[in-house]
C-alpha cells in the first residue's frame, strides 16, 4: 500500500483499517489526515513533500507580508479601493505560489 492509495479511501474505511490494528486508539475522533499521518508511521510509508518550482519563494512571502501591512493600514484609513487592490494582490501571488507547487517523494 502507497500514500496514494492510503488517500484515496474514505474516513470510514480508514477507521475501520484502524480497528483491525490493535496498537491504534481512537481512530474514531480522528479525521482523515491524522489517520493517514499515523498508517503512514506504522506501515513505513513515505509521504510527499512539495516543493516550489521556478519561483523565489522567500521574495514572494516577503511581498505579501508587505501588502498585508499595507492592507491593515488601509483598514484604519477606511480607504476601500487601496484595500481591495491589496487584498487582491495578496490573493494573486498566493495564488502563483499554490500554482507553482511539485510533489516530489
Amino acid at each position: 500500500m502507497n500514500y496514494e492509495e492510503l488517500s484515496k479511501k474514505t474516513v470510514n474505511d480508514l477507521r475501520e483499517m484502524a480497528q483491525e490494528h490493535e496498537d491504534i486508539v481512537g481512530a474514531s475522533g480522528k479525521t482523515k489526515e491524522e489517520l493517514i499521518d499515523i498508517f503512514c508511521e506504522k506501515l513505513g510509508i513515505e509521504k510527499p513533500h512539495t516543493v516550489v518550482v521556478g519561483l523565489d519563494k522567500g521574495k514572494v512571502k516577503a511581498e505579501i507580508r508587505a501588502l498585508k501591512k499595507e492592507r491593515d493600514q488601509a483598514l484604519e484609513a477606511k480607504d476601500g479601493t487601496k484595500l481591495k487592490r491589496t487584498r487582491q494582490k495578496i490573493h494573486r501571488l498566493r495564488h502563483k505560489l499554490r500554482r507553482s507547487l511539485k510533489v516530489t517523494t
